[in-house]
Order: structure tokens, then C-alpha cells, then sequence
């Protein structure tokens, strides 16, 4: 076939017409939504994956819900009541058996039983309200909840055995699906394109390939659409035979099955088979990514107008040749591909050599985690100067704007780069992460929140300024001014004579966080007033007998403080309870917990350092461990707890979930770091420092730059961009 044939023969996702495919009988988009919240659900009860609760649940499947929903069906619309959680797992997992499936039905009641279509919360409730209804009238003996018998006996049928089997290996499913950005609908929209685009492959190529490896979101579908049994079988119908040759989640996976797969898409749609938030199922489950970000629908610190919400998303770019690439006299040794950020960032520039790059296949080329506000990315070709000099010239460059890969199809853009490049970027939809803030030093306030200058002193016609506060800035990932905090160290009329300053009592040095950014006075960019909005308050108080501190804070909560110098580790212990509401349990436990935690430090010594030096390396890494304090809270949802913030109280950095109250973390933050330096007696963490330090202009760099240099105390504060697997790109450090 030559090349203009097949290029001519290249379909377009969106050009599939449903004859060419399936017609889905199900709204999948709806479907697999629920399914990724029932996943949820099964992945967040430990109880539903005990010996016995399984036996059980396989019991009340086959001899009580299985005979009951067959009566209830007439036709091939099932009636639309849903089972208890335990008899819905197992359902579930039986039908994504579908040969197996069908010929339980067949075997048992002649028939194919269906799963109703109800993906409204309420709807949902109802549906699982008349299921009770009929349960307890039809099985009086039978208890509608799983009461399951620790000591119950296993069942020797081929049936519990089988789905005893795929139950236990189904509980993780959850986690190939975890990240938020899956729930999201433009995700969903486009993994239903691509999976009909899946589907489309296997029809036309099955006989030419033995096996097929779904992609992430395409697997996702795939598990939606065979869940909903007598719809899958009727879509299906005439495929069964190719669909069998697609690689289950827990089959083997070996690499030339992937490239086969590859070059079968490629070869039907030319565009890159793997996408962001979409890569091929043989990635190990145990992988994490390289930051924690979960599914939240609250965020308490929306009454802060100061902060503004941070989004994340993962970006893929691929890159091929023009196939008459080989015509060109252009030496392809000195040419290069750049990319940039198109807003922030300007340091930030990653080259690949455009010579490691085919025209037989797409090659991932850069895999990112990027922050919303960089707007987009920009993709240059260069060309190297000469041999002696690092200089190079620009050729020609393309921009992929975020809002324009979200209204894109199936995620992804292509362009081409001199019309000799071609390049795709994909993209997933933003979702909400964490919040990241940082506190720097900034000028000496007074009693009146005006910083102690000659500019303030004579707008004051030279009347002292009362009272000494220190003053920190708080800037958000963006480098944004969103609180200012100040503390009471002095107070009294301070003048450059002889008059000394007043001395504060301990119980009299209040922490205050005040709401908004600094007000300028007119003529100077650094010489202005704190605002006056006061959103947090911690105050000293003598503390009981066995802590060192207690702070009384005016959110409610009461922090002490223990502190033993004889500790071999840390010596430092919290205790936060709340005085005025009955909340749930939280707690501060030292270093880092539950998602924060790292297994491996990363700090590694050379082979041929002796034992004196591993002791050493050992022992700078447990210190700044310690420097780290996570939040643990504990509710009904998450009775074992769920890390909800993570702070350096030394370095004043904090991560915060959008459910944890920004305020009252940096409040906790500001407390340990002023106790632990009177315990010790030392300006820890520059506590001292009265002068502004001027931060970097905006944008020329980052946090990632800071992580590059500390990466060992601030592996967690990742911010804006996110490399994985950049190959030469290794200046972000990843704890493996």
C-alpha cells in the first residue's frame, strides 16, 4: 500500500459512524461514573473483604437475589430495584465473567438477567429502599445486611470457588481509577470516543492479532459496558470472538502485545495509541503518582477571598516525522525540540533531539503534571549554532493552549512543526489539588500594622510607632500574597535615643493571621500597612503539667506541646483538642504519615563511603523528618483517619486539602515553630529575620526550582510542573 493510500484510508474518531462499530445500548458516560463511585465504595469497606463476608455475599447471591431479580424480570428490562452492597460486589464481579456469566443465567433460568440502569443518587436510594421492601417480605429469615459468621465453613461449589477467586482480585480494581480527574464528564465523553474507537480497531484488525491491550480510560468503559450484561451482549453481538482477545486488568501483559496494539491504532487513526489519563493497562497497579491529590467535594476555605484554588492536570506530548523527512538536506543531528511554558516558568526548558524521533511510529516524548495558570505549553524547533557554543536559533514554534486541548476531540491536538515535525498534545481535565502555601520574612510591623519605616514615621508627623510585631508573608503555589501573619515580640514607644523598648510577657505574644495582601503607601512598593481583617488568632497559656506550651487559638482548638530533651528522636509530641464543638478526633502526629509518607528517603550513599558516613547520612535524614508535622482527622467516613494536612513547622510550608482549614494549619505551623525555638533557644527557621526577602519575579521560577535544592526536606511541595519519565529532564527529584 503506498503512502498516499494509506493516509487516505485514516479515519477520524469522530468519523465513526455507529454501523462501523456498536450503537451502546447504555449511557455510558452516566454508567461509568456510578461505577467508579461504587468502586469507591467497595475500595473504603474493609469489611466487605473478610473470608467470611465474601462467603456469605456469594451465598445470598446465587440461592437469594439471583432466583429473586429472575422472577422480578420480565422481558429483558430488569426490574429497577438494587441489592445490598455485599450481593451487588459479587454481581458485579460475575459479570465481568461474560461467557461465564451468561451460561449461569442460561443454565439456571433460561434466560440472561440484566442490571437496571440507574445512576441518580436518588433514584439509587429508592431503588435500594424497594429492594429491602421486597427482601424482607419474600425472605422473612433472611437479614438484608451481610451478617456474616466468622466461623463459617467455605463452600466447596465451583461457583463460590470461581467468584471467591475473582473477588479477591477484583478489590484493588479501584486503584487502576483512583485519580480524580476519571470522574470528571469531558474525561468520560472522551473515553467513550476512544473506546469506540477501541472497538472499531478490534473489529476491523481481530484477525490479525492475537491478543489487544486496552488503555486506562479505554479499559475503564470496557469493564462499564460488560457490568450492564444483557446490554453488553446485545451491542456486542456478532463480536463476541474478537472481544475475547482483549486483555483482561489482571491478565499477563507482554510488551510486543502492547506494541502490536499500538501500531494497530496508529495504524486505523494516526494518532498516539496512549494519551495522558490514558496508558496501557500493563503499568504496575503499585505505582504511585508522584504527589497525592483525592476526590473532594468540600472546600472550607472558600471564605477566604485571599485564596485561590490550585488545579492540576497531566499533559502527553508525542511526536513523529513526516515520512519524506529522509528528502530534506537539513542535518537533523543539530536540531532539537524545545518546550516551554507559555505563561510562568521561563527557566523551565526541556530539549529533545528531533534525531531520536521516526517516522515509523508516535514516541512519547514529554510526560508532565502542569498547573492550570501556565496556561499552555509551547513547542520549539531549534537548530545548534555551531560546535563550540550552546547557542541555537529558532526555526519555527507551535503553542497548545490548555482551553483549547479541553474543547478538543477525545482530548488531543495535533500540529505540525516546519512540515517536517508532527506533534500531539493530550491532556486531562483540571482537578482541584491541594493547596500549597509558604510563609516568608518580611518587615517589622507595629501596634497599628504599619511596617517600621522613615516613610510611615513621617506620615505620622515623626510620632513613634508603638509596639514590635515580626511579620511573615504567606504566598500561595502562585507566588500570590493571600494572608500576612504577625507576631508580638515588643511593645512600648521605641525611639533611636536612649528610650528602650517594653518587654512583652509571654501570654501577651499573640500570633495574628490577617486575611488579604499588604496596602503600599503611595510612592513605594514596599513600604505599606497589613490588612485588617484578622481571620486567626493563637494565644500563649500556661501550660498543664507534662507539656512544655499550650496556644489557645480562636478557631476553638487548644494545641500543647510536649517536649523531651532526653528524646532519642524527636522529643516532640502534640496533643489538639477543640473546646468548642464536638468535632471528630484529630490528631498531629510527628513526620510523615499515611499518603505523605516515604518509604525511601532517597538519600543514598555512594558504594564506597564506609559505615561512619551511612550513620551520618542516616541521621541528617531522621532530623528533617522531624521537621514534619501531618493532620491526621478521623470521622465516620474514615474511621481509621485520613491525613488531611502536612507542614514543615521550620521551613513554614504547609499543604493543605481543600476540606482542611488553611487557617488554623498555619496557625499550628507558626505555634510549634515559636515553642520549639524557646525550648531551644535558637532562631530556628530565621524566626528573627526582620527584613522583607524579596522573592523571585513571578514566574522566572518556582517552587520546583526550591525543590530541585532541598528536594530531601520538601519532596512534598511539588508545584506547577511534575515530571515523569522525561528521560535527560532530571531536575525534579521523585522518591521512588
Amino acid at each position: 500500500m503506498s503512502a498516499s493510500e494509506g493516509i487516505s484510508s485514516l479515519r477520524s474518531l469522530s468519523e465513526i459512524s455507529e454501523e462501523e462499530t456498536v450503537r451502546f445500548s447504555v449511557d455510558l458516560v452516566s454508567a461509568a461514573r456510578r461505577n467508579l463511585g461504587f468502586l469507591r465504595l467497595v475500595a473504603d469497606s474493609p469489611w466487605l473483604h473478610q473470608q467470611s463476608t465474601l462467603l456469605e455475599a456469594i451465598r445470598r447471591y446465587d440461592q437469594l437475589w439471583m432466583p429473586l431479580i429472575a422472577d422480578l424480570t420480565t422481558g429483558s428490562k430488569p426490574p429497577m430495584i438494587l441489592p445490598p452492597l455485599d450481593v451487588e460486589w459479587v454481581w458485579y464481579c460475575h459479570t465481568l465473567q461474560p461467557g461465564n456469566y451468561r451460561d449461569y443465567c442460561e443454565s439456571r433460568f433460561s434466560k440472561l438477567i440484566g442490571k437496571p440502569a440507574i445512576f441518580d443518587e436518588e433514584n439509587e436510594e429508592y431503588a435500594l429502599d424497594r429492594c429491602r421492601e421486597i427482601w424482607e417480605s419474600k425472605f422473612p429469615s433472611e437479614p438484608f445486611e451481610n451478617e456474616a459468621d466468622s466461623n463459617l465453613e467455605c463452600c466447596s461449589s465451583v461457583l463460590s470457588e470461581d467468584l471467591l477467586d475473582q473477588m479477591s482480585k477484583q478489590r484493588n480494581l479501584y486503584r487502576r481509577f483512583s485519580e480524580p480527574y476519571y470522574s470528571e464528564m469531558v474525561y468520560l465523553v472522551a473515553a467513550k470516543q476512544r473506546y469506540k474507537g477501541f472497538i472499531y480497531t478490534v473489529h476491523r484488525f481481530g484477525d490479525e492479532c492475537s491478543c489487544l491491550v486496552p488503555t486506562s480510560d479505554v479499559l475503564l468503559m470496557w469493564l462499564t459496558h460488560q457490568s450492564y450484561p444483557t446490554v453488553y451482549a446485545v451491542d456486542v453481538k456478532g463480536l463476541e470472538g474478537d472481544m475475547e482477545k482483549i486483555v483482561g486488568v489482571w491478565e499477563a501483559v507482554k510488551e510486543e502485545d502492547i506494541e502490536e496494539t499500538k501500531m494497530l491504532w496508529e495504524r486505523t487513526f494516526d494518532q498516539p495509541y496512549e494519551k495522558a489519563g490514558g496508558g496501557a493497562i500493563a503499568r504496575p497497579i503499585t505505582n504511585e503518582p508522584p504527589f497525592y491529590w483525592d476526590i473532594t467535594n468540600t472546600d472550607v476555605n472558600t471564605r477566604y477571598k485571599s485564596m485561590v484554588p490550585r488545579f492540576l492536570f497531566e499533559v502527553c506530548v508525542s511526536v513523529k516525522l513526516i515520512s519524506n523527512i529522509g528528502q530534506m538536506k537539513t542535518d537533523l543531528k543539530r536540531e532539537f525540540l524545545r518546550l516551554r511554558m507559555a505563561k510562568c516558568h521561563r527557566e523551565v526548558k526541556m530539549d529533545k533531539p528531533v534525531s531520536q524521533f521516526t517516522s515509523e511510529s508516535w514516541q512519547k516524548a514529554w510526560h508532565l503534571y502542569c498547573e492550570f495558570g501556565t496556561k499552555g505549553l509551547i513547542l520549539e524547533l531549534r537548530h545548534r549554532d555551531g560546535r563550540c557554543f550552546k547557542g541555537s536559533s529558532l526555526r519555527e514554534s507551535i503553542s497548545f493552549a490548555w482551553n483549547d486541548l479541553l474543547r478538543a476531540p477525545s482530548l488531543t491536538l495535533g500540529k505540525e512543526i516546519d512540515e517536517r515535525v508532527r506533534t500531539t498534545a493530550s491532556i486531562t481535565p483540571p482537578v482541584q489539588a491541594s493547596y500549597l502555601l509558604k510563609c516568608v520574612p518580611d518587615r517589622v510591623t507595629d501596634d497599628s500594622g504599619a511596617m517600621i519605616s522613615d516613610v510611615i514615621l513621617k506620615m505620622n508627623q515623626y510620632r513613634p510607632q508603638e509596639g514590635r510585631w515580626l511579620s511573615r508573608t504567606v504566598l500561595d503555589h502562585a507566588g500570590r500574597e493571600c494572608f500576612v501573619v504577625r507576631m508580638r515580640v515588643g511593645g512600648g514607644f521605641w525611639r533611636r535615643g536612649a528610650e528602650a523598648p517594653t518587654a512583652v510577657k509571654w501570654e501577651d505574644r499573640i500570633i495574628e493571621i490577617l486575611e488579604g495582601s499588604w496596602s503600599y503607601v503611595t510612592g513605594s512598593s514596599s513600604i505599606g500597612r497589613s490588612p485588617e481583617k484578622v481571620v486567626g488568632t493563637a494565644t500563649p497559656k500556661e501550660p498543664p503539667e507534662g507539656f512544655q506550651a499550650s496556644w489557645s487559638f480562636s478557631t476553638g482548638h487548644e494545641l500543647l506541646i510536649q517536649y523531651d530533651t532526653s528524646s532519642s528522636i524527636s522529643g516532640l509530641r502534640f496533643d489538639l483538642q477543640n473546646k468548642v464543638s464536638s468535632e471528630p478526633m484529630v490528631k498531629l502526629l510527628p513526620g510523615r504519615q499515611m499518603q505523605y509518607q516515604v518509604k525511601n528517603s532517597g538519600l543514598e550513599t555512594n558504594a564506597g563511603k564506609d559505615d561512619r558516613n551511612k550513620e551520618e547520612t542516616k541521621e541528617e535524614g531522621s532530623t528533617e523528618e522531624h521537621d514534619f508535622v501531618t493532620i491526621i482527622r478521623y470521622s465516620e467516613d474514615n474511621p481509621t483517619g485520613k491525613a488531611t494536612a502536612l507542614l514543615n513547622w521550620k521551613l513554614l510550608v504547609v499543604e493543605v486539602l481543600p476540606e482542611e482549614d488553611a487557617v488554623l494549619v498555619l496557625l499550628i505551623c507558626l505555634s510549634i515553630l515559636r515553642s520549639v525555638s524557646e525550648f531551644k533557644r535558637e532562631d530556628l527557621g530565621s524566626l528573627l529575620v526582620r527584613r522583607r526577602i524579596r522573592e523571585a519575579k513571578i514566574g522566572d521560577r518556582d517552587w520546583g526550582r526550591l525543590f530541585s535544592t532541598l528536594h530531601r526536606i520538601l519532596h512534598r511541595f511539588l508545584l506547577h510542573i511534575f515530571i515523569l519519565g522525561t528521560g535527560t529532564q532530571n531536575w525534579l527529584w521523585r522518591p521512588k
